[in-house]
């Protein structure tokens, strides 16, 4: 009797543990069928992608911050479009383009068929609802308008008007030439949304984003996942090749490791550069670098003391050792930063040396501003792992470390992401840790929109002004002759690099691991792009 139930209640717990297996195991949403490369079993067609931080906003045109970008590219289109690997200008929803003699008009044909994810269609209309939204707003609303020299009632702003020719042709006319007016077009920011989803849900189109990309909107959960599914009506035909799309937050980069490892996501970005030799020994995962179009840096509020004083500032350019940072953190995938713009940039400023690592010269430039005993401020260090800082927290206490040696008592402070950048975009920072991947590859998208006075509340953080520099921006902008361009660039270098609104710290290459199995992923130089080629072999 007790042998025959031991035998049943066996069996019983043998059978109850097949079940939960089969329940809990890891398992993907497949393409009903097709059989993977490797043979067995059905082709994975769900792609699950680990980073750092949560987006801000899925309306790209209301933030600042890469990770909202991340995702959007996949659910909005631009009238033109970046190449694969680069920042050359192609057709986009725009399928060509006339300029005026002049470079005052902009005339474009758009693409035939195309439709809103909510089925409405995309036209002429659309463009100029979305272009009459933005610049009827303000930095609040749409920060990264300014790239448009302001709204509609300043007095830099470079479009005079927006107008429908018919319904497959929109045409910009400009008060001034703008150089970059293309590659501005092409920025993540200004992908076009459907008119009838953003007048149903108003400022709530953030969490109801609704593009004519390759990917529709499903489902966000906060700080948890962002999930997106295939648009079946995509005017690429046979395009995109996988089902669904989930953007997982996980914010530590050895976790996102282990994650990538155990199989629960496909790719992670912010890879340690420390743990590129592990990823490089496992024959299941293959190492993606970034191409490298960034800079990290240290910021420091401009008008807020002791950061009003040029003097204190330089001192801060003296006390910080960026090569033991590089060594330390970024394993030879980085160089130092002398100018706030990375090398690769037509107009970089070769001539300009950096400021050398000297803590008694710092010393004397904070005695020569009245600091001679010390001073204490705070140090905010961002809560997430970024291409050009993947390991922010340590960075920031080796910059501690060494405004210690000057009598510097720098308080480590952090916030979670969306607060920091809300923070820091309203000059609430003593000093802080910052960085940027370039958008178009211009140096107007790092010198104007990162330094400029019009960039103030946007993404001038340091609060920096200066009516110089200004009107040398501004004046590259409208030159169209690319020599006289680069030569105000390197000016304006000169000027930035002597009232040390920034220590420049880092150009790094941003690593990224991924399962063996993904193929056709193309990292941007810009640090966002379209899955719409991603597959699994």
């Amino acid at each position: 009797m007790r042998k025959k139930s031991f035998k049943l209640v066996l069996f019983a717990l043998l059978a109850i543990s097949m079940l939960l297996a089969g329940c809990t195991g890891k398992t993907r949403e497949t393409s009903g069928g097709k059989e993977s490369g490797n043979g067995g079993g059905p082709k994975k067609d769900t792609l699950v992608y680990g980073r750092g931080g949560d987006s801000t906003s899925l309306d790209p045109i209301t933030t600042t911050e890469g990770e909202a970008y991340k995702v959007t590219e996949n659910i909005f289109e631009t009238l033109v479009s970046y190449g694969e690997k680069d920042v050359t200008i192609n057709p986009g929803l725009a399928e060509k383009w006339d300029v005026s003699d002049d470079g005052l008009t902009y005339t474009f044909h758009l693409r035939q068929g195309v439709k809103f994810h909510d089925g409405t269609d995309f036209n002429a209309e659309a463009v100029v609802f979305n272009f009459n939204r933005w610049m009827n707003g303000d930095e609040d609303k749409f920060p990264y308008y300014t790239m448009f020299g302001g709204y509609k009632n300043d007095e830099g702003h470079v479009i005079k008007e927006v107008k429908a020719v018919d319904e497959k042709t929109v045409q910009f006319v400009l008060k001034r030439p703008q150089a970059p007016f293309l590659k501005n077009l092409a920025m993540s920011p200004f992908g076009i949304g459907s008119p009838a989803a953003i007048e149903k849900y108003g400022d709530d189109f953030r969490s109801h984003p609704v593009g004519t990309g390759p990917f529709k909107f499903v489902e966000w959960k906060q700080n948890d996942t962002i999930t997106l599914e295939r648009n079946p009506d995509y005017w690429q035909e046979g395009l995109p090749k996988l089902n669904k799309v989930i953007f997982r937050v996980i914010p530590e980069n050895t976790a996102r490791l282990n994650a990538l490892v155990n199989g629960e996501i496909d790719i992670m970005d912010g890879l340690n550069n420390s743990d590129e030799a592990t990823v490089k020994a496992n024959d299941k995962l293959q190492i993606i670098e970034r191409p490298s179009m960034n800079v990290g840096y240290i910021g420091m509020t401009t008008t807020r003391k002791p950061f009003d004083n040029k003097l204190v500032r330089q001192a801060m350019n003296y006390a910080i050792d960026k090569k033991a940072l590089i060594n330390a953190f970024y394993g030879g995938k980085a160089e130092p930063a002398i100018n706030p713009m990375p090398p690769s940039i037509k107009g970089y400023n070769e001539s300009i040396k950096d400021y050398p690592f000297d803590l008694e010269k710092a010393k004397a430039l904070l005695k020569e501003a009245g600091y001679e005993k010390g001073l204490e401020i705070d140090l905010w260090a961002m809560p997430v792992a970024r291409p050009y800082m993947p390991e922010a927290q340590k960075v920031a206490e080796v910059i501690q470390e060494n405004l210690n040696k000057i009598g510097v008592k720098a308080n480590i402070k952090s916030v979670e992401w969306a607060t920091y950048l809300d923070k820091a975009s309203k000059g609430e920072f003593d000093m802080f840790m910052m960085g940027w991947t370039g958008d178009n590859g211009d140096a107007d998208n790092f010198l104007y929109t990162l330094l400029d006075k019009d960039s103030i509340g946007s993404n001038n953080y340091s609060y920096y002004s200066n009516d110089e520099l200004h009107d040398i921006l501004i004046q590259a902008q409208t030159e169209t002759e690319e020599a006289k361009r680069n030569e105000l660039y390197k000016k304006a270098q000169e000027i930035i690099k002597d009232d040390a609104p920034w220590v420049p710290l880092v150009h790094s290459i941003p690593l990224l691991a991924a399962s063996k199995d993904v193929v056709n992923y193309v990292p941007h130089p810009t640090g966002s792009e379209a899955v719409t080629n991603v597959e699994f072999k």
